[in-house]
């Protein structure tokens, strides 16, 4: 069963793919080595060159301006190489950041190009539907954290004292029947989505980030309003299916390659 689950995981299409490539390359007889001193660049690397050029400036590039960007590609690859030769790819804050991105975007990429259909979106409708309602509105208690830490340990604690708990902050604490609009300008769109995803149970939950810092949030009331049909909000609705099928996948992957690792956190 597990073959089965990571045969479904984009990110092991994409690494199978790498392997596939690296043992092509190998046959060929050509380095796999990143710090090797052979360069080739090909006539297929220069028309991709050129492509890319054409896409920003709306024309084609002219022989100087092509030799110019092969010239700045050959530099930026003779430096890369430079600096893998020594180490300056290891211990490095950004780099490490930068390539961790890399990972995610590889493995969210193919839902920025889906195209699902309208039965996918329906459905995406349907169960997100106070996302995307014109006149939702909540009722809620909150209480602010300014380090996600201090918020976790809250939780856990709170009683019928919870208004004394907390980190100063000039939001309310209860918050009645407000619209989606007043709880985005009080609290920040990450709030707002937060609260979307709260079960309205009447427990306390979270925390939830929002641009102060960390939440805990016990949603009492959520009053779902007219929802538009697909038809007039299906752009909308696309993007949302996008994005968070997006962090989903990235998800999904870094699950998969964190259970293949033993980790050990010394305290």
């Amino acid at each position: 069963m597990l073959i089965k689950r990571w045969a479904r995981e984009p990110l092991v299409h994409f690494l199978l793919g790498g392997l596939v490539l690296f043992a092509f390359y190998a046959w060929k007889g050509e380095p796999a080595d990143p710090a090797s001193r052979d360069i080739t660049i090909t006539q297929e690397d220069r028309a991709r060159m050129a492509l890319q050029w054409q896409r920003t400036m709306q024309r084609p590039p002219t022989d100087a301006e092509l030799d110019s960007l092969t010239e700045t590609w050959l530099r930026e690859e003779i430096l890369y190489r430079e600096a893998l030769r020594l180490g300056l790819d290891r211990e490095d804050a950004v780099v490490r950041k930068r390539l961790a991105n890399k990972m995610d975007f590889l493995a969210g990429s193919m839902a920025e190009t889906a195209q699902p259909d309208d039965a996918t979106l329906e459905s995406w409708l349907k169960d997100n539907a106070a996302r995307f309602a014109e006149d939702t509105t909540y009722s809620f208690d909150q209480l602010y954290f300014a380090e996600k830490r201090n918020a976790t340990a809250a939780l856990a604690a709170l009683g019928p004292d919870w208004q004394v708990q907390g980190d100063v902050l000039s939001l309310p604490k209860s918050v009645n029947d407000a619209a989606s609009g007043r709880v985005e300008g009080q609290f920040g769109v990450a709030f707002l989505e937060g609260l979307q995803g709260l079960d309205p149970s009447g427990e306390w939950a979270g925390p939830i980030v929002s641009g102060f810092g960390w939440h805990v949030v016990r949603l009492r009331e959520r009053e779902v309003g007219a929802v538009p049909p697909l038809a007039e909000i299906r752009e909308r609705v696309l993007n949302d299916w996008r994005v968070r099928t997006k962090e989903e996948r990235e998800e999904q992957a870094y699950q998969l390659l964190r259970d293949a690792y033993t980790v050990t956190v010394e305290r």
